[in-house]
C-alpha cells in the first residue's frame, strides 16, 4: 500500500512507476535530451574507446610532444612519446566505472541510513545522523588523503572513499523526506495492520522515495566523475604507465603551450560528461518536483 492507494477518491500515477515515467518525461525535454546525449556520448566513448584504436597506449611511438599529424598521428604524442589519441581512448573507462560504482554504493548506503534514522527515530536515529554529520565535515579529497596516508592507495580504496563522501549528503536528503512520509496515513495504516518496521520501510517509504533516490544518484554520479578525475590528477588513482584522463592532464602540463592536445582531450571529456550529467539531472529534478506536487495535491 502507498499513499496513492489510501486516497482512492483522487487517482494519480502509481508511485512505484514514478522513476521510469519521470525518466521518459525528462528525455522529452530539450535540456534532458541534450544532457543525455552529452553524457551518453562520453560514457560510450569510455566503453568503446579501447576497441577503436590498434595502437598500444603504453607503446612509445615517437618523440615527446610530437605535433598533430606527425607520422599520421591525429593528435600527436604525449610527454613520453605515447600516441595521444590511443591514450585518450583508453583512459576513460576506469573513471566512468569508479564514478558509477562509487555513486551506487554511496547513494545505496545513504538511502538505507536515512530511512532507518527517519523511521526508527529515537536514540538510533540520533546516533546515525550525528555520526554522518561528523563524516560530512571531511571533503572527499581530504578524506582520501587521510586514508591514503594511513593504508596506501588502490582503486578499490578510491571507490570506497568517494562512496563514503556521498553517504552523509544522501542520507540527510532521504532523512528529511522520509521523516515527513513516516507520519502519513498510509504508513500509520501499515503499522496498524501489523506490518514490521522493515516491511514499512521497504514497501511503503522506499517506493515513494524512488524518484528522489534516482535524482540523488544522478547528482552523486556527477560529483564522482570530477572527484575520481581529481584523485587521478594528484596521483591517488590509476598509476603510470596505465592510461587515465586525470593522469593525462597531470603528466602533460609541461607541454601545454606547444602540444595542448594531451591535456585538451581529457579535460574536454570530463567537462562534457559533467555538463551533460548536470543538464540531465536538472531536468530530472524539475520533473520530479512536478510529479511530487501532483501526487501531494491529489492526496489531500
Amino acid at each position: 500500500m502507498t499513499v496513492l492507494d489510501v486516497h482512492e477518491d483522487h487517482p494519480a500515477p502509481v508511485a512505484r512507476k514514478k522513476p521510469a515515467g519521470i525518466l521518459l518525461s525528462t528525455l522529452r525535454t530539450p535540456k534532458g535530451r541534450i544532457g543525455a546525449i552529452l553524457l551518453g556520448s562520453v560514457v560510450l566513448l569510455a566503453i568503446l574507446g579501447p576497441y577503436l584504436t590498434s595502437v598500444d597506449p603504453e607503446e612509445l611511438v615517437g618523440i615527446p610532444f610530437d605535433p598533430p599529424g606527425t607520422d599520421g598521428r591525429l593528435f600527436g604524442t604525449d610527454y613520453l612519446g605515447h600516441d595521444t589519441l590511443s591514450r585518450f581512448l583508453n583512459g576513460g573507462r576506469v573513471i566512468m566505472v569508479l564514478a558509477a560504482v562509487s555513486a551506487l554504493l554511496g547513494v545505496g548506503l545513504g538511502t538505507v541510513l536515512g530511512l532507518v534514522a527517519a523511521y526508527v527515530k529515537g536514540t538510533v536515529g540520533a546516533i546515525v545522523m550525528r555520526a554522518l554529520d561528523v563524516l560530512l565535515c571531511f571533503p572527499a579529497l581530504v578524506l582520501t588523503l587521510l586514508v591514503a596516508s594511513m593504508i596506501g592507495t588502490s582503486l578499490p580504496l578510491v571507490c570506497i572513499v568517494v562512496a563514503l563522501s556521498h553517504v552523509p549528503r544522501t542520507a540527510r536528503v532521504i532523512y528529511a523526506s522520509a521523516l515527513q512520509l513516516s507520519e502519513r496515513e498510509f504508513v500509520v495504516y501499515a503499522e496498524m495492520i501489523g506490518a514490521s518496521r522493515f516491511a514499512v520501510m521497504l514497501r511503503e517509504l522506499l517506493p515513494n522515495l524512488a524518484g528522489l533516490v534516482a535524482l540523488e544518484l544522478g547528482l552523486r554520479a556527477t560529483w564522482s566523475i570530477g572527484i575520481v578525475a581529481s584523485l587521478s590528477f594528484i596521483g591517488l588513482g590509476v598509476q603510470p604507465p596505465a592510461a587515465d584522463w586525470g593522469l593525462m592532464i597531470n603528466e602533460n602540463q609541461p607541454g601545454l603551450l606547444f602540444q595542448p592536445w594531451p591535456v585538451i582531450l581529457p579535460v574536454a571529456a570530463v567537462c562534457v560528461a559533467t555538463i551533460g550529467a548536470n543538464l540531465f539531472t536538472d531536468a530530472f529534478s524539475q520533473k520530479t518536483a512536478g510529479v511530487s506536487r501532483t501526487i501531494t495535491s491529489g492526496s489531500e
